[in-house]
Formats: C-alpha cells, sequence, structure tokens
C-alpha cells in the first residue's frame, strides 16, 4: 500500500461492508483462514465494547490530522501508557481505517508482541520507535516525509565526529580565502585526504569542483558549499537497476569478520519480514567459531527460517541444501551468509566462487545481489576490502556499518567516487531501525551540517 493511496483511504467512503474508522474492524468480513497466532480475544481491552465511545473520537482525530504515520500514531497511542489490549485494539483500528487486510493486521500485532516478549519491553516509551518503523514498512510508508526526517536527523547525528574533522576545516578554509584560487584547492584536498577521502578520491574530487566552479563562472567562496553539496550529490547518484526476479531472490552477503556483517543479516531479513516476505537465513560461514549459532539466534529474533549443517561442513553444499528449501517452501528472499576471515587469501575467494557456481546451478540467475558489508571505521582499510572483493566475485551493493559516531565517514565518499558501487544502506547503531536507506543527497547535507529544507533546489 503506498503512502497516497494510504492516505486517500482514510478519506474516502468503504464500500458496503468494509470496515470504516466509525466502524469497529471487529465487525468486517472475517478472512478465510485465520491469522496465525492473532492476539487472544482476551486481550481486548477490558470494557471497552465493539462501540466504544474513543473510536469514533479517534476516527475523526485521524481524518482532521496531518496525514503522516507518526501523527496517526500519536493519535493512536494517546492515553496509551504501556503494550496491552488497549494498544492492540487501537491499532487493529488504524489497519482497518487504511483497509489493511484483517489477517495481516493481527500477524503484524503478533509478531510484534512475540518482539515485546522477547525484548522484555512494556512501556511505550521503550519501544514506540520500533513501532513507528515497523508500520512504516508493513503500510510501505518509508517515504514518507517524516520517516525521512527521522532518518536525516539520525544520519546528522551519526556523523557529527566526521563533520567536525570536515567542515570545520572548511569553514576556516573559506574564512581565510577571499577568493577561489590555486592556494584554495591545495587546502581542500590536504582536508579531504585527512578526512579519510583519501588521495586519488580527493584529487579526483578536487578536480571535480575545479570545473563545476569553472562552469559556474564563480569564484567566490561563498558559493563553495553548494558546489560541493550538488557534487556529492552527483556522486552519490544511484544507477537504476532491474528489481524483478523470479521467486526466491537469493541475496549473498560478503565481508571480513568484525564489520557486522551477522547482525546486518538480522536486519535486512527482519525489513524483508516486516515487508511481508517469507525469509530464510543460510548459514554458508561454516569456519567461524559460534558463527552459526549466533545467526541462528538471530534468525529466530527476527522471525526468520533458518538453515545450517554442523560446523566445519562444506559453505557450498549449504548453500546447496538451502535453495532446495527456499524453492521447495516458496520462499521470497534468502540470505547466504559467507565467510570473512582471511580475506587476502586465495583459497577463500574460490569458495565464493564455488558458492556462486552452486546457487546459479540450482536457481538460474542467483545470486540476484552480492552484498558487502563494510565497516566504516575502519577508513582507507575498507578501500582494500572493496577492492578485493569486487574484483574476486563482484559486489553488487554496499552496506556501510557503524557509521553512527566515526569520524572517518569521508570513506563513504571514497567508495562511491573510486567503485562505483551503489551504497545501499547505512548502519547507524544497534536497534533494528538503525540499517537504513542510503540517500545521497541527505548524506551529503548531513555531512556539511546543512537541514534538508536548506538543501533543496528553490525549485521544489
Amino acid at each position: 500500500m503506498g503512502f497516497f493511496s494510504a492516505i486517500k483511504k482514510l478519506w474516502t467512503p468503504r464500500e458496503t461492508g468494509a470496515p470504516t474508522p466509525e466502524t469497529p474492524a471487529a465487525q468486517a468480513q472475517a478472512p478465510a483462514t485465520p491469522a496465525p497466532e492473532a492476539a487472544p480475544a482476551q486481550d481486548a481491552a477490558p470494557g471497552a465494547p465493539q462501540d466504544a465511545p474513543w473510536r469514533a473520537d479517534l476516527a475523526r482525530a485521524l481524518r482532521q490530522s496531518e496525514p503522516r504515520l507518526s501523527v496517526w500514531l500519536g493519535h493512536v497511542l494517546e492515553g496509551v501508557d504501556e503494550a496491552g489490549g488497549a494498544l492492540w485494539e487501537r491499532l487493529r483500528f488504524l489497519f482497518a481505517a487504511l483497509e489493511t487486510p484483517e489477517a495481516e493486521a493481527d500477524a503484524f500485532i503478533a509478531d510484534f508482541r512475540r518482539w515485546l516478549a522477547a525484548m522484555d519491553y512494556q512501556y511505550v516509551r521503550d519501544f514506540r520507535s520500533e513501532l513507528q518503523y515497523r508500520l512504516a514498512l508493513a503500510l510501505d510508508l518509508e517515504d514518507e516525509e517524516d520517516e525521512r526526517n527521522r532518518l536525516f536527523l539520525k544520519l546528522t547525528e551519526g556523523l557529527a565526529r566526521t563533520r567536525e574533522q570536515i567542515t570545520g576545516r572548511i569553514d576556516a578554509l573559506l574564512a581565510s580565502h577571499g577568493r577561489i584560487d590555486a592556494k584554495f584547492w591545495e587546502e581542500l584536498e590536504e582536508i579531504l585526504i585527512m578526512a579519510d577521502v583519501g588521495f586519488e578520491p580527493a584529487t579526483q574530487l578536487t578536480t571535480r569542483l575545479k570545473e563545476r566552479a569553472r562552469k559556474a563562472g564563480t569564484d567566490d567562496p561563498a558559493a563553495f558549499r553548494d558546489l560541493l553539496r550538488e557534487e556529492l550529490q552527483d556522486i552519490f547518484r544511484a544507477p537504476r537497476r532491474i528489481a524483478a526476479v523470479t521467486p526466491p531472490e537469493v541475496v549473498l552477503m560478503i565481508g571480513v569478520n568484525g564489520v557486522g556483517k551477522t547482525t546486518t543479516i538480522a536486519k535486512l531479513a527482519h525489513r524483508a519480514r516486516m515487508q511481508g516476505k517469507k525469509v530464510l537465513i543460510a548459514a554458508a560461514d561454516t569456519f567461524r567459531a559460534a558463527a552459526i549459532e549466533q545467526l541462528e539466534v538471530w534468525a529466530k529474533r527476527v522471525g526468520a527460517d533458518f538453515h545450517a549443517k554442523s560446523a566445519g561442513s562444506d559453505p557450498a553444499a549449504v548453500a546447496f541444501e538451502a535453495m532446495d528449501v527456499a524453492l521447495a517452501g516458496g520462499y521470497d528472499i534468502v540470505f547466504v551468509d559467507t565467510a570473512g576471515r582471511l580475506h587476502t587469501k586465495v583459497n577463500l575467494m574460490e569458495e565464493l566462487h564455488k558458492i556462486r557456481r552452486i546457487l546459479e546451478r540450482k536457481h538460474p540467475g542467483a545470486p540476484h545481489r552480492s552484498i558487502l558489508v563494510i565497516d566504516a571505521t575502519t577508513g582507507q582499510n575498507a578501500l582494500s576490502q572493496t577492492k578485493l572483493f569486487n574484483e574476486a566475485c563482484g559486489v553488487d551493493e554496499i552496506v556501510l556499518t557503524k557509521l553512527d559516531g566515526t569520524a572517518k565517514g569521508g570513506i563513504v565518499v571514497a567508495v562511491a567516487m573510486q567503485f562505483g558501487i551503489p551504497i545501499t544502506f547505512v548502519g547507524l547503531g544497534e536497534k533494528m531501525e538503525d540499517l537504513r536507506p542510503f540517500d545521497g543527497g541527505d548524506f551529503a547535507l548531513a555531512l556539511l551540517g546543512v537541514g534538508r529544507e536548506e538543501g533543496r533546489p528553490e525549485t521544489e
């Protein structure tokens, strides 16, 4: 369900028999099959009959409010301080107002309740952020302005130390030059190198900025910040790609040990699950001690299915069997974990080749995506990892982890410029919601300390 479709449904009269904000969701026609593990009836709000006054009040509030998920959720949670019957009834009401199938609403609530129990959360203040994140995914509202603002704020906070390294020095550079000249460009290149952009990318970026300034016909330092923002946005502009595949979609996860690959797989699986996909995780990293057990724990936490063999087994055999399970079980997406140690040794790269061949043989076109996970805090070492894995087995996307709090965020620019591989997600913390889609324009604005409103072109 798209965002504008969801908004429209709150204001559009329903056909006879469909639930409306003024009509209890429970009066809608029951689904053909019951929702799995739906919330039990005894959890309904005590003393809240189907025609409870709060329904009419909530309906009016939703209709009259600004059409944003955060605002809707604020109305839903008004007067609700903890998990329980009142919360589940109000969430069902919101789903019914957006014409979400009752079975999907019940499945969402049951899944969220399992998560609350696992995390031992009871009070809304502890889980509201996670609830909004899950709703955004489940209702396809992630592109909503409020969600993007939340991401931008998180990105800005995460880049604080990197911004100090870059923009503080750029501010001093601009203040010390009356015009953009050769000395200005030399000092800028030094600033970029010190911010972990790297020598070659820094030189290349400086050259591109010179050309942009020449075309703009300006040598005014006051115009430089806009020139840099525009250049960074161009660098991060990802090419369009065909996303359609014959299910299941197979995603090969690669990267050295210690970069956060296991938790990244869990976060990606969590996103897919919240989007209604049936997910299988295959543990083909059979060499690292406890790798299988750790991944299995994460799979259970996010509600994904799991396939593994014993430690020390042939990784290609795990991939082979996982594909049989996925094809027979009607899975939508399969994440295949791989070993990450000894990335400079030929044997590991040969193993990755072997896994790719097995996947292709079992499911033509697989793997559909190879995602490299790199750690932003490693700085220039991330470039060598990207180069090795890209040459050895090909990299389609990059997930950049641990971006929050690092002073080496300039590596994002270096990777994008040197390899031209799309950065699709960035890790901004430990929570499931902290793996967020990468937006190059927002990254450029956050890096330069510019607000999203300030950074928008006037034509918008």
